[in-house]
């Protein structure tokens, strides 16, 4: 039985996928897909809501470029209007495991020390030498960019997203698939949460987020594709702090058979990532005040980026349409 509290949303241009028709088929979620123009005209999943490039009419829909990843977010809105309360990521090349889902976003956790900078969360599930797609390249070979298990202590904190973590192919950098490559498979382990100052990259691949943070679903389209969904996670870590969230991750959940990719090309799209990721998140820390509330934030968030030639003019207008397409959605209102 799905229930409509709990959405998961995907984009593709592929016919359905196994990775798709497994989401269709968790209990207890109501998946949503979004198209775009070069998706299948025909496209059709039991147990999936699709939307297709047509259907897109909202504000966003009209502004967005046609096909961009970011129309994932035209997914999203459908998700609010019928009443969501937790929405997740993924993609139509992640797998779910039989146990898929994520914990409560309220508890106690294995937390780490604040004020690490950053860190490679894979590094605490797994011994390989391994990093996440965005890590700062500095942090990739440094020994404190590892948490140490003797420094993490149980706290009661409030999640504002989870990031589960992928087996098989994970989101890695291109750099990683150029000159190391190979699978890889996580140690299970309990959820870790990241205390205030101490950061890591997350994606939008097996994600999951609550309602009152749902503006920080907003996905950049004037960046790089590889760039886009790093520079969200980026962004939203500081607006989270301002509002006492924080950042958890947990063990693979999903297995990716990741889609063909052109990993010159890809490398290519990550430049951004390598070079712009702390001056982004510098200027999204200075720009994040905890006396306003998280909408707000982002939009100073983004004024800043833009001060920063991080995001083109044109960014701050498809952010004002998301979020005021979100305030439709929010009311129940298809948009």
């Amino acid at each position: 039985m799905t229930d409509p509290n709990q959405a998961l949303v995907i984009t593709t241009i592929n016919p359905p996928t196994s990775a798709v028709r497994g989401f269709a088929a968790a209990e207890g979620w109501q998946v949503y897909v979004a198209g775009d123009r070069k998706t299948p005209a025909d496209w059709e999943c039991p147990g999936v809501q699709y939307i297709s490039h047509a259907e897109q009419t909202s504000r966003l829909g009209r502004e967005l470029p046609s096909n961009h990843y970011a129309r994932k977010m035209l997914g999203y809105l459908r998700a609010v209007a019928d009443g969501a309360t937790v929405i997740a990521d993924s993609d139509d090349d992640n797998i779910p495991r039989s146990d898929w889902g994520f914990p409560a976003f309220d508890g106690e956790f294995r937390t780490s020390q604040p004020d690490l900078g950053y860190v490679n969360v894979y590094r605490s599930y797994t011994d390989q030498h391994i990093w996440p797609r965005g890590l700062p390249l500095d942090r990739v070979l440094a020994a404190d960019a590892t948490l140490r298990a003797a420094d993490l202590r149980s706290e009661q904190a409030r999640i504002g997203f989870w990031q589960g973590l992928a087996d098989g192919d994970p989101d890695v950098d291109a750099i990683y698939r150029l000159t190391q490559g190979g699978d890889c498979t996580f140690d299970p382990g309990d959820p870790l949460v990241l205390a205030e100052g101490t950061l890591s990259p997350f994606n939008s691949q097996n994600t999951a987020v609550r309602s009152e943070l749902f503006a920080l679903l907003y996905l950049p389209a004037t960046v790089t594709f590889r760039f886009t969904d790093i520079l969200r996670g980026y962004v939203a870590q500081p607006v989270m702090w301002a509002a006492g969230y924080r950042l958890g991750f947990l063990e693979a959940t999903v297995f990716q058979e990741r889609n063909e990719h052109d990993f010159t090309r890809d490398f290519e799209s990550e430049v951004p990532c390598y070079l712009q990721v702390r001056q982004a998140v510098e200027a999204a820390t200075a720009a994040c005040d905890p006396g306003r509330d998280v909408e707000q934030n982002l939009v100073a968030v983004y004024r800043s980026l833009l001060d920063e030639g991080i995001v083109e003019k044109d960014e701050l207008d498809l952010l004002d349409a998301w979020l005021g397409d979100l305030a439709i959605a929010r009311s129940g209102e298809q948009v």
